[in-house]
């Protein structure tokens, strides 16, 4: 007789017995209960698990569906399987890079030897359909590291084994399909025949992969043409060829050698460089009154602003810096989302009376006191600090609505420079897994939260939907009309904060919703190697998060 055990199925509110080592996919079968969307992974104790995943003890259970950032990442994985095993068979030998979240899909550079036409990618799409409706299983495999490194290296994937062999893991877990192997950080789906939707068309010199919508996973994401963020993301590529890495297996390895204050001091000229091209486009346009510097939470827009304001003045230039950030309502006035919490990414947040009132008096040459927001007690302060505008300054504001045009709606579009800023990730795990540039961003707010904002990685990790939702609304759709786009991200950052994130969100309790991101969140992590963060300069934008900074925040 075989051993039971208790499902508790949040899903439904109910209880089951099923016989240990039932799949996920076995027991969701037994619930009999209905999703509008079939489930795609699970949270097993808050800790989130493919449909293949067996279960040897009691647990909680949550089924998750594409809807869910969870869900639909595990959905993406495996449509970026099925593309590598489609050029695989069309291309052999071809190499694929699942190299950049863009337009509402991702871009995967396909290195033929010749440029990609319109026909490789008719051809490329009908071959993924052909393995969809092949409704081929999926298979989950866990080996010693030490035979994935064999196997990968075999293969010719010698990205995935420098991966494997930097991380220092004992187990690995790969996939194959009908014996084309790969290695997915995450979970991925049982069946190929669960993609029902996926579109691919050539994109700039590769292929555009796109993906459901998160909102409706029955229809595409809506394209988007994003040519300015995708001449950002071309010209970390040219950085990364001047590094000599791509991938975080090649990154660790450098950091092993003992290269890694090389590498820092190289990232962090050439970010400066890129300020000072900016500062320098600013000062060639004369008419130019207010620099508006946007981008979404957690990208590093005051450290931005300190450091092109540096530049400025070595262009003649006296910046008058704002931040948006001082013009929150006080928090019983702050607007409420749907859910009823508080809408902190909404315009309707600021207090744009002051602001525009402000913004004229200066413009007037009239002197006026800043206004300083209290984020601990919600409220907000005088500063103390009074400012005036002289005729040759120029205004320099911050904040994620710079863009918007409906904040600096009364004046004049040629007085204005806008710049966009974000951190858009610029290293891989390895060839075929992307590093999600929202990863980057909410590790940041998440330590810089704990140490200005009294919150813990728990709230900042609750609060991370709404974030997200407000700069879909209020940031994203505003950024191609920047006058330049600045990547703040580095390609050791996550190697620098790792020993002050992974600390914090281990203190997010396993009882609670927020475990499953936290728990995520550190294991990905665990495949960076550390740098100690002392050796960053003063001035790095980083600073701003892990502390140090030789601003004043």
């Amino acid at each position: 007789m075989k051993q039971l055990i208790q499902i508790r199925c949040k899903n439904n509110k109910k209880t089951l017995k099923v016989e240990t080592g039932s799949t996920l996919s076995d027991i969701f079968g037994n619930l009999n209960f209905h999703m509008t969307f079939p489930p795609i992974s699970a949270k097993v104790n808050n800790k989130v698990e493919g449909m293949h995943y067996r279960v040897y003890n009691s647990k909680d259970v949550e089924f998750l569906d594409v809807r869910t950032p969870s869900g639909s990442r595990a959905y993406t994985r495996t449509l970026f399987f099925v593309l590598c095993k489609a050029v695989h068979k069309l291309f052999p030998g071809c190499e694929v890079v699942i190299d950049i979240p863009v337009s509402n899909g991702y871009y995967c550079d396909l290195r033929l030897g010749r440029p990609v036409t319109t026909a490789d990618a008719d051809a490329i799409r009908a071959e993924m359909q052909n393995i969809i409706n092949r409704a081929i299983p999926i298979r989950r495999h866990e080996v010693p590291t030490e035979e994935a490194i064999d196997m990968f290296e075999k293969y010719g994937y010698h990205d995935k084994a420098l991966l494997l062999r930097t991380t220092g893991k004992l187990y690995t877990l790969y996939y194959d399909i009908n014996g084309y192997v790969d290695y997915f950080y995450g979970t991925m789906l049982t069946n190929t025949s669960q993609l029902t939707l996926f579109g691919l068309e050539k994109y700039y010199d590769g292929l555009l992969l796109r993906i459901p919508s998160l909102d409706n996973p029955t229809q595409l994401g809506k394209l988007i043409r994003q040519d300015k963020m995708f001449e950002i993301f071309q010209e970390h590529h040219s950085w990364q060829r001047l590094l000599g890495m791509s991938t975080v297996g090649m990154f660790n390895e450098a950091v092993s050698q003992g290269h890694a204050t090389e590498i820092i001091n190289v990232a962090e000229a050439l970010q400066e460089k890129k300020i000072a091209n900016i500062a320098e486009d600013i000062a060639q346009r004369q008419r130019v009154k207010m620099v508006l510097i946007a981008g979404p939470s957690s990208s590093g827009k005051t450290t931005t602003c300190k450091r092109l304001s540096i530049q400025l003045v070595c262009n003649g230039i006296r910046p008058v810096p704002i931040s948006l950030d001082d013009y929150f309502v006080d928090r019983e006035l702050t607007p409420r989302d749907e859910k009823g919490d508080y809408d902190f990414e909404s315009i309707r947040a600021l207090n744009l009376e002051l602001l525009n009132k402000q913004l004229m008096q200066l413009f007037k040459g009239e002197e006026v006191e800043l206004p300083k927001y209290n984020f601990i007690k919600g409220k907000s302060e005088p500063s103390g600090v009074k400012m005036r505008m002289h005729p040759n300054d120029v205004l320099v504001v911050e904040g994620i609505h710079a863009l918007n045009p409906e904040l600096t709606a009364q004046i004049p579009d040629e007085l204005k420079y806008r710049v966009y800023a974000s951190a858009l990730t610029t290293i891989l795990l390895d060839d075929h897994n992307y590093i999600p540039t929202t990863d980057n961003r909410l590790l940041r707010r998440i330590i810089r939260d704990d140490k200005q904002r009294g919150c813990s990685a728990q709230t900042t990790i609750h609060r991370w939907a709404s974030v997200r939702a407000g700069e879909n609304k209020w940031i994203f759709p505003f950024q191609e009309n920047a006058d330049t786009m600045f990547n703040t991200a580095m390609i050791y950052e996550l190697s620098a904060i790792k020993t002050q994130a992974e600390p914090l969100l281990e203190r997010v309790p396993e009882n609670c919703d927020e475990y499953a991101e936290a728990y995520r969140l550190r294991k990905f992590l665990s495949y960076f190697a550390s740098i100690d963060h002392s050796v960053l300069p003063p001035t790095s934008l980083l600073r701003e998060f892990l502390g140090g900074s030789s601003f004043t925040y």
